[in-house]
């Protein structure tokens, strides 16, 4: 029995052109290797499944690989087949570049936002795919569920019942790529409803300030005093978002009397709280800060990530909505924009144990940092205060006013890679400017973690 065409070989894209067969093939090859589009070491398909591709005669198809052998294109060996030789291609002179200081690289990475990466536990997290993989039905490849996979939901809402306090249902509980992807299809869902302002905090992140202007909301921050952020009154803002467990960058959490504020404000206004439970599961000095979702489930989205307890590559995300918008966001995106496997494994880990294994792990490696680099600041650099290292990955350090410019100068001489308080600043926040540098602890390695510190305390006032 003839074997059928697709059965046959590697493919290869060519069009024969010109006068007869062969030389119009010979010619397309040889074009094809003179352009680099058949780079150097490339195997052929053989003459045989070249010649059924084609539609054309396998004498032909040899003959011009034989010709191209012969002026030095190809190369045929016995048991190699044949491949595009090895010879240079002709490419114009490329101009020279216009000399230019290309700055260092800094040795040390203090930037916040970044868990240890070489601590992702890559043998539990192989083991959890394999046993996911096995017990997957065979539909859970096919489009499923736009929330995301039913295993994934329902291990997540008894894991976030269990150690954040969510009162978490899975079928208000959608799966996404990470926080902001969440944010953003919140915002749209938002927009869409007639929104336009969301209150956000008057530090945080630009690029969530900027993700959800896109979507055609106007961000305005908040004011803060000494306790944080000020919730319970955002002016005519639709809805607000709150960092209220570990509040990024200052590191203090929200007190009880303005969670409750907050949330009153969205009983009495109609208004949402968009909750990042950021870095939540990493508290040190005492019980961790539940979640202020519990307050009013039908007045709090609820949004979290796998970025810090795991690694911000996965891309796994996850948001606990009131039930009013689960459609709303579901029509905009949501857990299809996560690999099935991906989502699988996670489920997996999570019901195994082994999430739970990994972070109270990643709990006393990133204490233990923590404590280091308050020892050496108060032997090095005592004026410096230290604040917001009850949780998180990150400390706030308080300068002396009007020193931040020149220690964040100092910090990049001394090869460090740290951001000074400034730069989460909203442009249009009010109140008072303080100085302080944002330490985040948890990316450099551990054997590179006392000259980290070194080098800090160097660059300190």
């Amino acid at each position: 029995m003839a074997e059928h065409r697709a059965t046959l070989g590697i493919d290869l894209h060519l069009a024969p052109t010109g006068p007869g067969l062969r030389r119009g093939l010979t010619d397309a090859l040889r074009e094809a290797v003179r352009t680099g589009r058949l780079t150097p070491g490339t195997r052929l398909p053989s003459s045989r499944s070249l010649a059924a591709d084609l539609g054309i005669a396998r004498n032909t198809v040899a003959d011009a690989y034989a010709d191209l052998v012969a002026e030095g294109w190809l190369t045929a060996r016995q048991g190699s087949g044949t491949r595009v030789a090895d010879r240079a291609v002709p490419r114009p002179p490329a101009r020279p570049a216009a000399p230019r200081r290309v700055p260092g690289r800094p040795r040390y990475d203090l930037l916040p936002g970044t868990p240890d990466l070489a601590s992702f536990p890559r043998a539990a997290w192989l083991k959890a795919t394999r046993r996911a993989l096995a017990a997957a039905p065979n539909d859970a490849f096919g489009y499923g569920d736009p929330r995301g996979r039913p295993e994934l939901r329902t291990a997540l809402a008894d894991y976030l019942a269990r150690v954040r306090g969510v009162r978490a249902d899975p079928e208000r509980l959608v799966v996404c790529s990470g926080f902001a992807h969440g944010l953003h299809l919140v915002c749209a869902a938002l927009h869409a409803r007639g929104a336009r302002t969301l209150a956000v905090e008057s530090y945080g992140l630009d690029i969530h300030w900027d993700l959800v202007e896109r979507t055609g909301l106007r961000t305005v921050p908040l004011p803060f005093d000494d306790l944080g952020t000020r919730a319970q009154s955002p002016g005519d803002a639709d809805a607000v978002l709150l960092n209220p467990a570990h509040q990024f960058p200052l590191g203090g959490a929200l007190v009880p009397e303005r969670r409750a504020a907050a949330v009153d404000w969205a009983r009495r206004t109609g208004g949402l709280v968009l909750e990042d439970d950021y870095d939540g599961e990493f508290r040190y000095d005492r019980q961790a800060v539940g979640a202020l979702q519990d307050l009013d489930p039908d007045h709090v989205v609820y949004l979290g990530t796998a970025s810090k307890s795991l690694a911000p590559g996965l891309r796994l995300g996850w948001m606990v909505l009131p039930p009013s918008l689960v459609p709303e966001v579901v029509a905009h995106g949501g857990g299809r924009s996560v690999g099935v496997l991906d989502q699988l494994t996670l489920a997996e880990f999570l019901t195994s144990g082994a999430y739970d294994r990994h972070v109270r792990a990643a709990r006393l490696r990133y204490r233990r940092r923590r404590d280091a680099l308050v020892e050496a600041l108060a032997t090095r650099a005592p004026d410096v205060r230290v604040t917001g290292i009850a949780a998180g990955l990150h400390a706030v350090l308080r300068l002396p006013p009007g020193t931040e410019p020149s220690v964040v100068r100092a910090a990049a001489w001394h090869g460090l890679a740290v951001h000074g308080l400034a730069r989460y600043r909203h442009p249009a926040a009010g109140g008072a400017r303080a100085d302080a540098l944002v330490v985040g602890y948890a990316t450099p390695p551990d054997h590179a973690w006392a000259s980290t510190l070194e080098a800090l305390c160097r660059a300190l006032p």
